[in-house]
Protein backbone atom coordinates (compact mmCIF):
# COMPACT_ATOMS: atom_id res chain seq x y z
CA UNK A 1 0.00 0.00 0.00
CA UNK A 2 2.55 2.11 0.98
CA UNK A 3 4.82 1.98 -2.64
CA UNK A 4 0.88 2.46 -4.13
CA UNK A 5 0.56 6.23 -2.47
CA UNK A 6 4.09 7.41 -2.95
CA UNK A 7 3.33 6.59 -6.95
CA UNK A 8 -0.20 8.27 -6.69
CA UNK A 9 1.78 11.51 -5.48
CA UNK A 10 4.50 11.77 -7.66
CA UNK A 11 1.95 12.32 -10.17
CA UNK A 12 0.25 14.60 -8.22
CA UNK A 13 -3.14 13.03 -7.93
CA UNK A 14 -4.80 11.82 -4.75
CA UNK A 15 -8.26 10.01 -5.63
CA UNK A 16 -10.37 9.49 -2.43
CA UNK A 17 -13.16 6.76 -1.96
CA UNK A 18 -15.67 9.35 -2.76
CA UNK A 19 -14.74 10.49 -6.29
CA UNK A 20 -13.10 13.85 -5.53
CA UNK A 21 -9.70 14.31 -6.80
CA UNK A 22 -7.21 16.44 -4.44
CA UNK A 23 -4.55 18.95 -7.15
CA UNK A 24 -1.42 18.65 -5.84
CA UNK A 25 -0.48 22.09 -4.44
CA UNK A 26 2.08 24.00 -2.77
CA UNK A 27 -0.26 25.78 -1.11
CA UNK A 28 -2.01 24.83 2.64
CA UNK A 29 -5.50 25.40 3.27
CA UNK A 30 -6.34 28.37 4.75
CA UNK A 31 -9.45 29.28 6.89
CA UNK A 32 -11.79 32.20 5.15
CA UNK A 33 -14.15 31.93 7.69
CA UNK A 34 -12.89 31.99 11.62
CA UNK A 35 -15.70 30.77 13.53
CA UNK A 36 -16.17 33.65 15.89
CA UNK A 37 -16.85 36.96 14.13
CA UNK A 38 -16.83 38.36 10.37
CA UNK A 39 -13.21 39.27 9.65
CA UNK A 40 -11.85 39.57 6.69
CA UNK A 41 -15.46 39.24 5.01
CA UNK A 42 -17.88 42.82 4.26
CA UNK A 43 -21.42 42.05 4.19
CA UNK A 44 -23.11 43.74 1.28
CA UNK A 45 -27.43 44.33 1.25
CA UNK A 46 -29.48 44.38 4.32
CA UNK A 47 -29.83 40.86 5.25
CA UNK A 48 -28.57 38.72 8.27
CA UNK A 49 -25.26 38.02 8.51
CA UNK A 50 -24.18 36.33 12.02
CA UNK A 51 -21.96 33.82 13.70
CA UNK A 52 -23.77 31.39 15.86
CA UNK A 53 -22.07 28.73 18.11
CA UNK A 54 -19.35 28.56 15.46
CA UNK A 55 -21.08 28.47 12.22
CA UNK A 56 -21.83 31.53 9.70
CA UNK A 57 -25.77 32.02 9.48
CA UNK A 58 -27.04 34.21 6.37
CA UNK A 59 -30.83 34.66 7.29
CA UNK A 60 -33.21 36.63 5.15
CA UNK A 61 -34.26 39.73 6.72
CA UNK A 62 -37.48 41.89 6.76
CA UNK A 63 -36.65 43.47 3.10
CA UNK A 64 -36.00 40.62 1.84
CA UNK A 65 -34.05 41.44 -0.75
CA UNK A 66 -30.62 39.51 -2.38
CA UNK A 67 -27.59 40.08 0.38
CA UNK A 68 -24.09 39.05 -0.06
CA UNK A 69 -20.67 38.33 2.48
CA UNK A 70 -17.93 38.76 -0.22
CA UNK A 71 -14.25 38.44 0.57
CA UNK A 72 -11.67 41.64 1.13
CA UNK A 73 -9.48 39.48 -0.69
CA UNK A 74 -9.56 38.67 -4.42
CA UNK A 75 -8.54 34.71 -5.57
CA UNK A 76 -8.17 33.31 -9.44
CA UNK A 77 -6.98 30.36 -8.78
CA UNK A 78 -7.95 28.20 -5.86
CA UNK A 79 -9.40 25.08 -4.15
CA UNK A 80 -12.28 26.19 -2.20
CA UNK A 81 -14.14 24.08 0.47
CA UNK A 82 -17.25 24.72 2.62
CA UNK A 83 -19.98 22.86 4.34
CA UNK A 84 -23.25 23.89 4.31
CA UNK A 85 -26.69 22.86 5.79
CA UNK A 86 -30.15 24.50 4.65
CA UNK A 87 -32.49 25.23 7.26
CA UNK A 88 -35.00 26.98 5.77
CA UNK A 89 -35.73 26.99 1.91
CA UNK A 90 -31.79 27.31 1.16
CA UNK A 91 -31.76 29.33 -1.86
CA UNK A 92 -27.97 30.84 -1.17
CA UNK A 93 -24.95 30.07 -3.45
CA UNK A 94 -21.42 30.56 -3.60
CA UNK A 95 -19.67 33.05 -5.86
CA UNK A 96 -16.22 33.33 -7.24
CA UNK A 97 -13.85 35.40 -9.48
CA UNK A 98 -16.69 37.93 -9.06
CA UNK A 99 -17.15 41.69 -8.15
CA UNK A 100 -19.85 43.35 -6.18
CA UNK A 101 -21.07 46.64 -5.72
CA UNK A 102 -23.73 47.26 -3.19
CA UNK A 103 -25.64 44.22 -3.98
CA UNK A 104 -25.45 43.98 -7.78
CA UNK A 105 -22.77 41.46 -8.27
CA UNK A 106 -21.28 40.20 -11.59
CA UNK A 107 -19.62 36.41 -12.15
CA UNK A 108 -20.53 33.09 -11.72
CA UNK A 109 -22.02 31.15 -8.63
CA UNK A 110 -21.90 27.40 -8.11
CA UNK A 111 -25.63 27.25 -6.77
CA UNK A 112 -27.06 26.15 -3.85
CA UNK A 113 -30.28 25.70 -3.71
CA UNK A 114 -33.83 23.25 -2.59
CA UNK A 115 -34.00 19.81 -3.88
CA UNK A 116 -34.20 19.81 -7.96
CA UNK A 117 -32.66 22.81 -8.60
CA UNK A 118 -29.29 22.23 -9.44
CA UNK A 119 -27.19 22.39 -6.59
CA UNK A 120 -23.54 22.78 -8.25
CA UNK A 121 -24.39 24.06 -11.26
CA UNK A 122 -22.81 27.38 -12.66
CA UNK A 123 -24.86 30.15 -13.02
CA UNK A 124 -23.44 33.66 -14.64
CA UNK A 125 -24.89 36.63 -12.64
CA UNK A 126 -26.05 39.82 -15.29
CA UNK A 127 -24.77 38.00 -17.86
CA UNK A 128 -25.27 34.92 -19.76
CA UNK A 129 -27.91 33.49 -16.94
CA UNK A 130 -27.09 29.50 -16.14
CA UNK A 131 -23.99 28.19 -17.85
CA UNK A 132 -24.40 24.24 -16.87
CA UNK A 133 -26.89 22.86 -14.75
CA UNK A 134 -26.19 19.10 -12.74
CA UNK A 135 -27.21 15.84 -14.30
CA UNK A 136 -30.68 14.82 -12.99
CA UNK A 137 -29.83 11.82 -11.93
CA UNK A 138 -27.95 13.68 -9.73
CA UNK A 139 -30.60 15.84 -7.65
CA UNK A 140 -30.61 13.24 -5.01
CA UNK A 141 -26.98 13.72 -3.59
CA UNK A 142 -27.53 17.09 -2.07
CA UNK A 143 -28.92 16.09 1.84
CA UNK A 144 -31.39 19.05 2.89
CA UNK A 145 -31.85 19.95 5.89
CA UNK A 146 -28.02 17.99 6.56
CA UNK A 147 -24.63 19.07 6.50
CA UNK A 148 -22.80 19.11 2.99
CA UNK A 149 -19.72 19.51 1.69
CA UNK A 150 -19.18 21.35 -1.39
CA UNK A 151 -15.84 21.68 -3.15
CA UNK A 152 -14.91 24.48 -5.99
CA UNK A 153 -12.21 24.21 -7.80
CA UNK A 154 -11.19 27.28 -10.82
CA UNK A 155 -8.05 27.19 -12.56
CA UNK A 156 -7.61 29.06 -15.53
CA UNK A 157 -10.55 28.65 -17.65
CA UNK A 158 -11.90 25.25 -16.26
CA UNK A 159 -14.46 25.27 -13.43
CA UNK A 160 -15.43 21.53 -11.36
CA UNK A 161 -17.60 21.20 -8.62
CA UNK A 162 -18.44 18.22 -6.03
CA UNK A 163 -21.05 17.78 -3.63
CA UNK A 164 -20.34 15.25 -0.89
CA UNK A 165 -17.65 13.98 -2.77
CA UNK A 166 -18.76 13.54 -5.99
CA UNK A 167 -18.22 15.58 -9.14
CA UNK A 168 -21.32 17.67 -10.64
CA UNK A 169 -19.92 19.73 -13.31
CA UNK A 170 -17.00 20.60 -15.49
CA UNK A 171 -17.33 23.77 -17.15
CA UNK A 172 -14.04 25.23 -19.38
CA UNK A 173 -15.30 29.06 -20.41
CA UNK A 174 -13.16 31.55 -21.89
CA UNK A 175 -14.91 34.48 -19.92
CA UNK A 176 -14.46 33.06 -16.66
CA UNK A 177 -10.37 32.46 -18.14
CA UNK A 178 -10.16 36.24 -18.06
CA UNK A 179 -11.79 36.94 -14.47
CA UNK A 180 -10.49 37.62 -11.17
CA UNK A 181 -12.49 39.11 -8.10
CA UNK A 182 -13.93 38.16 -5.08
CA UNK A 183 -15.15 34.85 -2.96
CA UNK A 184 -18.95 35.74 -1.95
CA UNK A 185 -21.76 33.85 -0.49
CA UNK A 186 -25.31 34.65 -1.11
CA UNK A 187 -28.69 34.78 0.39
CA UNK A 188 -32.03 34.93 -2.75
CA UNK A 189 -34.35 37.43 -2.47
CA UNK A 190 -37.94 36.34 -1.34
CA UNK A 191 -37.39 35.99 2.31
CA UNK A 192 -37.46 32.95 4.07
CA UNK A 193 -34.06 31.25 3.97
CA UNK A 194 -31.43 30.43 6.50
CA UNK A 195 -28.65 28.60 5.45
CA UNK A 196 -25.44 27.94 7.92
CA UNK A 197 -21.76 27.39 6.76
CA UNK A 198 -18.98 26.48 8.35
CA UNK A 199 -15.11 24.38 7.21
CA UNK A 200 -14.97 27.46 5.07
CA UNK A 201 -11.30 26.71 3.18
CA UNK A 202 -9.28 27.94 0.46
CA UNK A 203 -5.95 26.95 -0.43
CA UNK A 204 -4.16 28.89 -4.34
CA UNK A 205 -3.60 26.23 -7.11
Amino acid sequence: MKSISISIIIFGLLVLPTGYTLQDSKSEWTDLFNGEDLTGWNIHGTEKWYVDNGELVCESGPDKEYGYLATEKAFTDFELSVDFKQESNGNSGVFFRSSIEGVRITGWQAEVAPPGRDTGGIYESYGRGWLVRIPDEKEDILKMGEWNTMVIRVTDDQVTTWLNGEKMIELEDEKIGAATGVIALQIHDGGGIKVRWKNIKIRNL
